[in-house]
């Protein structure tokens, strides 16, 4: 295979403009499908870089491609962009100020991908094949990850990509360590909606109405005993009843209605379908026994993210290889919570890869909360990271 020598070098001397715009970024952080300022400075940051661009049309995305002087096949390299609901408390000099967040580290993969763009750019006429660089709103519960495949992303550079990468920091992951894993390694995501429906009354008189808020106590305790004893031990699901409301207005009236919503976490297709077919069911037959009605609704959301075999033992090496076996470790099981680069994994085998920036040993402000910070100092690595990936898988075939 091709040296691909200097990328940890020069990625070392884009340092300082790395980290001034992910802090750019972390400061002007928006939500959901319709990210304008996030997106005008990743295109800022690509301008000069020689790429074939592309932008969204029912989203602000961005996909860049960079086309090698020598003939080869194409790697997807993916980068997610939005932010999370969230009012920041960090006291950050560059901290957002606004209700929206980057508390999950999309500012970071962001400037990693832009420098990893740079380090490759560099290398044009060296390189074999073509690589795409996707830069992907709403991840955070908008499929933007799903659109992006429905406006073409896969087929931006003409052919399939081979493989896919990503790379997602975790600001409580000792600093500097890699860790992955073959197989599934973040579980898919669905909602049930519900609602009981009694009638209203007298809270005086409660035997002359159908109260749905027993019914709907009883449910949530069905559910928090459902996988116990319908879903094998070896696999895992998790439901959590995050919702619970009636539509009473005072104290001393029976609520007509209650609406519960369960978030749904399982790992397999076939703890899926156990789930969705026979969760409801018994629901509605707790709510038929009180004289109640049972409306439900199913929302399916994200995949089970699944790191391909092959392109996971072959990211695993390549990593040991440039950071050592001592910095890179496997996920002994996978995470419960969910990742839209799930439905690029559904169609192209690759890797998604976690790393480590921890602020200081110690830290435990998780990702998702208002008070987590991310070590940006480990940009440089990042960005020549995905750029080592990217040149390996495309030169593997020499």
């Amino acid at each position: 295979m091709p040296e691909a020598t200097g990328f940890d070098v020069h990625a070392e001397q884009l340092r300082d403009r790395l980290v001034s715009v992910r802090r750019e970024l972390h400061a002007t952080a928006e939500i959901g499908l319709q990210l304008p300022n996030t997106q005008r400075i990743v295109l800022r940051e690509l301008e000069a870089l020689g790429l074939e661009i592309t932008t969204g049309r029912a989203l602000t995305s961005v996909v860049a491609v960079l086309r090698g002087a020598l003939p080869g096949p194409t790697v997807l390299l993916r980068s997610d962009m939005d932010a999370l609901p969230i009012r920041e408390a960090t006291g950050l000099e560059f901290a957002a100020t606004g209700d929206a967040m980057h508390a999950c580290g999309h500012d970071l993969h962001m400037a990693g991908l832009l420098g990893a763009a740079r380090l490759l750019a560099t290398r044009r006429d060296a390189l074999r094949g073509s690589i795409v660089f996707m830069f992907q709103p709403g991840e955070e519960g908008y499929a933007g990850g799903r659109l992006m495949l429905e406006e073409g992303v896969l087929d931006a550079a003409g052919e399939p990509p081979v493989a896919a990468y990503a790379v997602h920091v975790d600001c409580v992951t000792e600093r500097g360590s890699i860790v992955t894993r073959v197989g599934p390694i973040m579980g898919g995501v669905s909602a049930l909606r519900l609602r009981v429906l009694g009638s209203g009354g007298h809270a005086a008189a409660p035997h002359l109405a159908i109260d749905p808020v027993p019914v709907a106590a009883e449910i949530v305790l069905a559910v928090q005993s459902f996988a116990a004893r319908r879903v094998p031990a070896t696999d895992a699901a998790v439901l959590s009843v995050t919702r619970v409301s009636s539509d009473s207005a005072a104290g001393n009236v029976l609520a007509a209605s209650v609406d519960l919503e369960l978030n749904i976490r399982t790992l397999s297709r076939e703890t899926y379908a156990v789930v969705r077919d026979s969760l409801p069911k018994m629901l509605e037959g707790i709510a038929v026994a009180h004289g109640a009605e049972l409306e439900s609704e199913w929302i399916e959301s994200y995949p089970v993210t699944v790191n391909d075999p092959d392109e996971t033992q072959r990211v695993i090496a390549e990593l040991e290889e440039i950071v050592g076996p001592d910095r890179v470790h496997l996920l002994p099981a996978p995470s419960m919570a969910s990742e839209d680069f799930a439905y690029v994994l559904e169609q192209v085998p690759g890797s998604l890869v976690f790393f480590g920036v921890q602020p200081h040993p110690g830290a435990d402000a998780a990702m998702h909360s208002d008070r987590a910070v991310f070590d940006d100092s480990l940009l440089p690595e990042h960005a020549a990271l995905l750029a080592q990936l990217a040149w390996r898988r495309l030169n593997e075939e020499e």
